[in-house]
């Protein structure tokens, strides 16, 4: 004979999922660059190499540095990257991780209602046909435009 399943037990208070954190809230988390060798073969790289780790705010003070009209693409970003830190290479995985973390808080300040020519101009070190700018909210046309706007090629 099939027993109806127990009921559930009431919660005794209120459970709610935690506020999502923020693009700008990620930006804004401190931290330091961190430089290390690596203990094992990495992105083409080898044992001993030192690999540089960047933060959110670092991408962030970088890109705000690029030109209007300056196009860098993420290889030659994290080269200028690892030179500065004295490292041998910056994480690519990371590096693109923060880059996105960039774009998507000065889209959020866009959105409430900050005029595009104050925010980080993630456009300039994003590459409209990569797979990062694909995955950006603001999709990869915004890219393209706001390269457009600033007589780059797009």
């Amino acid at each position: 004979m099939d027993h109806p399943p127990p009921s559930q037990p009431a919660l005794s208070h209120d459970v709610r999922m935690p506020p999502r954190t923020t693009w700008t809230q990620k930006l804004a988390k401190p931290g330091e660059p961190i430089v290390k060798p690596l203990d094992k073969p990495f992105a083409g790289h080898t044992v001993g190499d030192l690999m540089l780790i960047s933060t959110p705010a670092e991408i962030d003070r970088r890109v705000r540095r690029l030109r209007r009209g300056t196009a860098l693409i993420v290889p030659e970003f994290r080269a200028r990257l690892a030179k500065n830190a004295g490292a041998d290479f910056a994480c690519p995985l990371t590096t693109g991780i923060f880059l996105r973390i960039v774009a998507e808080a000065a889209l959020e300040r866009v959105a409430q209602g900050e005029d595009v020519e104050s925010i980080t101009p993630f456009w300039r070190a994003i590459d409209p046909e990569s797979a990062l700018a694909s995955k950006l909210s603001c999709g990869a046309a915004y890219v393209k435009r706001m390269r457009r706007n600033e007589g780059m090629p797009s």
